[in-house]
Formats: structure tokens, sequence, C-alpha cells
């Protein structure tokens, strides 16, 4: 029988979930698990399952899962529902349980129902952990996107900024090359992992409203957990600032926390939280790698239209092209593909890619990044995150160096390390990220091979 991956931390917290609603008889265990938060605020991490951010996971999923909450999207701007939701909803569960062709079946279903490209909608996703899942949000729209950013650009002025009260590092910025991209009526979708109390949310349009007001916004999130006093506390928002703020979400349901809960997780990380045993680094053996064309964007950091998508779709393919021969070829062989902090739709697309290059071959390809979030790693089957590599920051963002991690990455006890890795950085990394490389190439069987990408920035395209 299979642990629930939030089974050991809910136990201990006294944390329960409960469904209300799910696509495709999705429930909230499908898609997270749960792990011990270093956080005052918050004992506990809802680690999701299709996300790509802490746990390994097939990239199909991840771009398929979050295509799926765009349709989602697409239906209720639309209020004409094209049926995906259900069908969609079962694919992601009957991949999550081992079917290893589900994640291509629901992307091909997904590219079935893409409407025409139009401008009606703007999808803004959140830093860092939603920077990927929001521009699949965007691409199933067709729509542009933009993520917010804790990395500020010398000599580009925020058009916005925001807080998230809840989180280790609270800073959101927003620098899109056009500021006219937030301007004008059209909806917003705010799109992100986790709906948990919907207090960034509020603060998110607050800020809004401020510089590009409009009438309507639409929050998107793989999972909406917020209690019946959260929801209506967003309902009053809206009707006190004058707008329509809507909820879509692939499962609906509530965390169940005792009033010791904070306590209960304090005493559980004091007695599992000492720093992790980091093995001994090794030289980075492979190659460094590069070829991502001029002029194509990388991300949404700065904006990204509809109109750039089949340069940047020509890009990736040819990418993994060029990549493929020195990555493994022998079957059985797994390959992990890591990207790095707000850089993670890219990455996540070129490992989509390698997968499917390298399914002839019998190599399993999965996906992750490395994080801002402070977590206590479990070595238990039933806690979400088993393992960490702690190494320090690899770009400059505004609030200055810190801790990063690289969660289930290196195996549990008695597990079987990665055969490859390809580590995805930006320029932005470069001089800053030789820490990270040699605690990857630790855990790692085989090469690591190291592809860099310029960062976009304004007005150099």
């Amino acid at each position: 029988m299979t642990v629930w991956s939030g089974q050991w931390t809910a136990d201990r917290l006294g944390a329960r979930l409960r469904t209300t609603a799910g696509v495709g008889g999705l429930v909230a265990e499908d898609l997270v698990g749960m792990a011990l938060r270093r956080n005052p605020r918050r004992a506990h991490l809802l680690v999701s399952r299709v996300l790509g951010k802490h746990v390994p996971t097939d990239p199909r999923l991840v771009h398929g899962a979050g295509r799926l909450l765009g349709a989602l999207v697409a239906d209720r701007l639309t209020g004409v529902p094209t049926g995906l939701a259900e069908d969609g909803g079962a694919l992601v569960a009957a991949a999550l349980r081992g079917d290893g062709t589900a994640s291509s079946r629901l992307l091909a279903a997904l590219d079935v129902h893409l409407p025409g490209a139009e401008d009606d909608a703007l999808v803004l996703g959140y830093a860092e952990t939603a920077t990927g899942l929001g521009h699949s949000v965007a691409d199933q729209l067709r729509a542009p996107y933009l993520h917010s950013t804790r990395r500020p650009v010398p000599g580009v002025t925020p058009v916005g900024a925001f807080e998230e009260s809840h989180s280790h590092a609270t800073s959101h910025l927003l620098l899109p090359e056009d500021a006219a991209l937030l301007a004008g009526p059209r909806p917003l979708v705010l799109v992100d992992d986790e709906l948990s109390t919907g207090a960034t949310v509020m603060d998110t349009v607050r800020a809004l409203q401020a510089v590009a007001p409009r009438q309507r916004y639409l929050v998107a999130a793989l999972v909406d957990l917020r209690t019946a006093a959260d929801r209506a506390a967003l309902a009053a928002f809206a009707d006190r600032t004058g707008v329509q703020v809507e909820v879509v979400a692939l499962v609906t349901g509530e965390v169940a926390l005792p009033a010791d809960a904070l306590a209960r997780g304090g005493a559980l990380v004091a007695q599992h939280g000492r720093p992790p045993v980091t093995a001994a680094t090794r030289p980075v053996e492979g190659r460094a790698a590069t070829g991502w064309p001029d002029g194509v964007r990388d991300g949404g950091r700065h904006g990204f239209t509809d109109a750039e998508r089949p340069a940047f779709d020509a890009a990736v393919a040819a990418v993994a092209r060029q990549l493929r021969p020195g990555l493994p070829r022998t079957a059985g062989e797994r390959l992990l593909v890591l990207g790095t902090e707000e850089l993670m739709y890219l990455p996540t697309r070129l490992a989509a890619e390698l997968a499917t290059l390298l399914a002839d071959d019998g190599v399993e390809v999965l996906f992750s990044s490395t994080t801002r979030s402070p977590v206590v790693p479990v070595d238990e089957p039933g806690c979400a995150i088993r393992t960490a590599l702690t190494f320090p920051a690899h770009d400059a963002p505004a609030d200055g160096p810190g801790p990063r991690f690289a969660y289930n990455v290196a195996p549990p006890a008695g597990g079987t390390p990665f055969d490859a890795a390809l580590l995805v950085v930006d320029d932005a990394s470069t001089g800053r990220d030789a820490a990270l490389r040699a605690r990857l190439a630790a855990v790692v069987a085989g090469p690591v091979t190291v592809f860099t990408v310029p960062s976009a920035r304004p007005g150099t395209r």
C-alpha cells in the first residue's frame, strides 16, 4: 500500500485534509503532500505533486496540469465549458498513479481545445513558485503573461509591488518591459499553486488597482484550501473594493489544524530540524552548454506575448536536440532536469521535450527546481520532503543573499541516485552557482550538464 506523502507530518501536527470538489475525481491528497515548514507563522507546507518545485515530476504532467488549470480559467472567462475538466482531471490522477502515457494524452487533449490567439485576458504568476505554472496557464489561454519577481533590474522601475504575508520571502516586484501590458480593462488572471488564505490576492489587487484598475480578477490555483472565513473575507474585500474576484481550482477543500499546530510544529522542527548532512562535493563532470537563441525571452519576468510563443517553442525543440547526444541513452536510466528558482518554465518545457525524445531509449526524465522555501527534511515515506541540498543564492535578489535548497534530488536512504542531471541557469547566476553545481554533482551518479540561457532584460532585444 502506498503511503500518502503527507501522512507523517499530518499525523504529528494533527492536520487533516478535506476535499469538497475536484475535477475528474481528484482529491487534495492526489495533488499535495505535507512537510514541516521552517516558519514561525505557519507550521506546515503543502507540497505539490504536479508543480515540479519540491518533488521531481514528469515535466509533461507539470506542463499539462498548468494547462488544465488554464482550461478551467477559459471556461470561466467565456462562460462556455468545454467539458475538458473532468477528462483532464482523470488523466492527471492516472499519471500520478503510474500511467506512463497519461501525461502525453493530457497534453494532446488540451491541444484540441486551444482557442484562437486572442488578447482578452492578462495572466500574472507569483514568484517564485508559480512562475512556470502561470506561464502554462497563459499558454492554454493564448494570453500575454507576466510573473512577479524578487530580482530587480538596474534602470528598470517597478510598475507595482506587493507583499506575501505568510511567506519566508515577501516582496514581489512587477517589472514589465512595456508598462502598458498592465493597463486596460481586460480581466487579470492571478495564478498560484495553492490558495491558502487569500491574503496575498487581496494585497495584489490593492496594488494593481492603484496603478492599473480593472473590474474583473480571476484567481487560479491548483488547490484552493481556504477556510469558510477566508472565503468570506475575500468576498467582502471584493465588495468593498468594487471589483469582481472569482476563483477556480483543480481541487477545492480545507486544511483542518488544531489550535496547537504551531507549537507542535516548533517542537518537531527542534527535534528533526538539524542541518542536513551534505555529501562531500566533487568536481562537476560533464559540459557547459549554451545555444539559446538571441532575442527569445527565457520567461515572463518582463512580459511574454502570444506572438513570442512560436519562436520559444522552436528554441526549446532545437536546444533539446542539441543536448540529447550528451544525455543518458540506456533503458532504465533517469535524468533530472533542475530549474533554478524563478527560472521554471523554460526548463520544464525543455525537460518535457527531452522526455519525448528519450522515451524510445527507455530513459525517464523528471523535472524539479531550486527554491527559497526553508523546509525540514524527514526521511520517511510519509513525508513530502525527504532530502535536502543547501547552498548559497545563485542570483542577486532585492533582499540580498541567503540559503537556497533543492529537495528530493539526493536519494533517500537506500534509494537510487539519478544517473545524470541537466542544470538550467540564466546568466545572472554566472559566478554565483559554483556551490549549487558541486552539491548537485555530489548526489548524482553520472555527469551534470549545465545549460546557461541569457536572462531577458528590457531594451536588449
